[in-house]
């Protein structure tokens, strides 16, 4: 929990909500300073909000999630203590780690001083807030339940965390041997290869063919060092530029769904951020219509995405949610379709899709926490198989040398 969390517990043990707003900014500073901290001056303050954020600014820096999380958190806990809107975004932003966050903070506190609503002055920023967190809290301003809808994305950011998390932890260990692998392949083909195939240079036994196939390789890539290197590097620049491009997203989300263990991973993940997303959307009071066309906007896989926009023209025109899902077996197992069936007919579709989630949150904490002991055999064959025949096509020539001796 951040520093403010404990200042606001203790804020909220001592100071009476109708109070808060009456306590000017000396008595705010004795409150804060009892708990070991203490607000900037003001001069400071304003000099953070003459700092516009530019558009290179915006280019080049992030907001990460952890970033935005602790904002809604610790936002959350100041307007349910009593803080009013931009009092809380001005002791948020002075707290803020990241510079280029605390300038959007205090650029939001401005404008909301200036009459905006918080939505509206949030919406300038695209690149750090999503439009489901704008649309949420545009929702709970309209409907005067902020506090809930920030504590229901804290929620909702905390869960993609740890999900985001899980995969990455999952990732990591053969990404690591991959590349490992990769470097010493190219290590051998330029430094130690050629020393052993030098023996061959003055035989006059016929090599076969891997071995001159071996050989060649080794000859250019010793001799072709940095060439070898920056292709590899070009090479892997121009597929991540690639895959950027909606082509490239479409084929390697393809063969992400085809794969036989990624697969399943990948529609347990969308599964599950669809059915938190569309949970947290509809307790919001978010029609459902739009609801579906901004999950369409957070899904990772770009089948996911067109799915949902399929399914926001066709309820916008009086189908079933059910009767499009039906339409993507591929995407939805029936399970899932026959439970937001009974969602649809019960009228607690928010509840049930909050339940779907669960599951498959679950299911992909255990999928990913036994990845790497189903991956780990697999590169083994891979690293035996490519150390195999190397091995073969160097001693295959040494039994015929042996043969002519």
């Amino acid at each position: 929990m951040s520093d403010f969390l404990y200042t606001a517990q203790a804020l909220d043990g001592s100071i009476k909500k109708d109070k808060l707003e009456a306590a000017n900014k000396k008595e705010l500073e004795s409150k804060l300073n009892k708990d070991g901290l203490s607000l900037v001056s003001s001069t400071l303050v304003q000099k953070q909000k003459n700092q516009k954020v530019t558009g290179l600014e915006k280019f080049l820096n992030r907001v990460s999630l952890v970033d935005r999380m602790f904002f809604t958190q610790n936002l959350e806990v100041m307007i349910r203590t009593g803080f009013s809107i931009a009092r809380a975004l001005k002791t948020l932003s002075l707290q803020a780690s990241n510079p280029y966050f605390a300038k959007i903070i205090n650029q939001i506190c401005s404008e909301v001083e200036q009459g905006k609503t918080l939505a509206t002055s949030m919406r300038e920023y695209p690149n750090v807030f999503s439009s489901i967190f704008i649309n949420m809290i545009e929702a709970g301003e309209v409907s005067g339940q902020l506090e809930s809808v920030l504590k229901r994305l804290t929620i909702q950011m905390k869960k993609d965390h740890a999900l985001i998390a899980k995969v990455k932890g999952a990732l990591t260990y053969p990404a690591v041997i991959l590349i490992a692998m990769a470097g010493v392949g190219v290590a051998m083909f330029i430094f130690v290869i050629p020393k052993i195939t030098s023996l061959y240079d003055e035989s006059t036994v016929e090599l076969p063919m891997a071995t001159k196939l071996l050989i060649s390789t080794s000859d250019f890539a010793s001799k072709n060092a940095i060439l070898v290197v920056g292709s590899m590097i070009a090479l892997v620049i121009i597929v991540m530029r690639w895959l950027k491009t909606k082509h490239g997203r479409r084929v390697w989300h393809t063969i992400l769904l085809r794969l036989p263990i990624f697969s399943k991973i990948v529609k347990k993940i969308n599964l599950a951020r669809f059915t938190r997303t569309l949970s947290s959307l509809l307790k919001t009071d978010i029609p459902i219509v739009k609801a579906f066309t901004i999950i369409s906007n957070t899904l990772g896989n770009v089948y996911y995405r067109d799915a949902m926009m399929v399914v926001a023209d066709n309820v916008k025109q009086g189908n079933t949610i059910t009767s499009v899902l039906e339409q993507y077996p591929a995407l939805f197992p029936p399970v899932v379709t026959q439970i937001i069936n009974v969602g649809e007919q019960s009228g607690t579709i928010d509840t049930i899709s909050e339940e779907i989630a669960v599951f498959y949150e679950e299911e992909v904490e255990q999928t990913m926490s036994s990845l790497a002991t189903i991956i780990e055999p697999i590169l083994m064959l891979v690293l035996g198989a490519g150390v195999g025949l190397v091995a073969i096509a160097i001693i295959m020539p040494m039994y015929n040398l042996v043969e002519t001796i």
